[in-house]
């Protein structure tokens, strides 16, 4: 089932993935370079409603506007405050999450929210190639129940880059940021992407 929502940063879109018997939302984002049809997206929405998770797969008003770049990261927190009652309309603990930059967005506004927890799938933990430039605070200010699921390979922030902190990691051997993996790696996609979701469903089945 597919919403249309209004925002003040514009029109934005939920694909909903529902569960039979639902006891929490997942609802997740996209990055700054490509829409819900991401790999990790794809497979949480299949897998997830299975184990009592529906998931809402958000479209960010710019991208359904059919821009290829993104905004600013406020008109990008301002359009999640926006499809946010449509969610907590479910009336169910939810967990707010994306990848990339929609991670990002996802810590940043978790405690004004009210967020049950933060997915972070693919945390850019600093732009590649500059480590200096660290994200952390966003990261580690989320105040709430925090899963980073993280490509060994990503350029954005490899596993072992991570501060210590309040937040769980499941790392994807091989995966890049896209959590794609070389055909010479040890594991096969699929095998990388049942990781992603094995992780998930054991940590959303730990929430309370």
């Amino acid at each position: 089932m597919i919403e249309i929502v209004e925002t003040d940063a514009g029109t934005a879109r939920i694909t909903w993935h529902r569960a039979k018997k639902a006891r929490l939302v997942l609802a997740a984002s996209h990055g700054a370079g490509g829409g819900i049809e991401a790999r990790d997206l794809q497979a949480l929405a299949r897998v997830l409603p299975e184990h009592g998770v529906t998931v809402a797969l958000v479209e960010q008003p710019w991208r359904v506007a059919g821009k290829k770049l993104a905004p600013a990261p406020k008109t990008l927190d301002t359009g999640w405050l926006g499809i946010w009652p449509a969610l907590a309309g479910m009336e169910l603990p939810v967990i707010s999450g994306g990848r990339s930059a929609g991670a990002r967005v996802a810590c940043r506004t978790a405690t004004e929210l009210g967020a049950h927890a933060v997915l972070a799938l693919s945390f850019p933990l600093h732009p590649p190639g500059k480590p200096e430039k660290s994200r952390a605070d966003e990261l580690l200010g989320a105040g709430v129940p925090t899963l980073v699921v993280q490509g060994g390979n990503d350029p954005f922030g490899k596993p072992d880059e991570f501060p210590a902190g309040a937040y769980e990691l499941v790392e994807v051997p091989y995966g890049d940021h896209g959590f794609a993996v070389p055909k010479r790696a040890e594991i096969t996609q699929e095998r990388a992407l049942e990781i992603i979701t094995d992780g998930v469903v054991r940590w959303a089945a730990s929430l309370g």
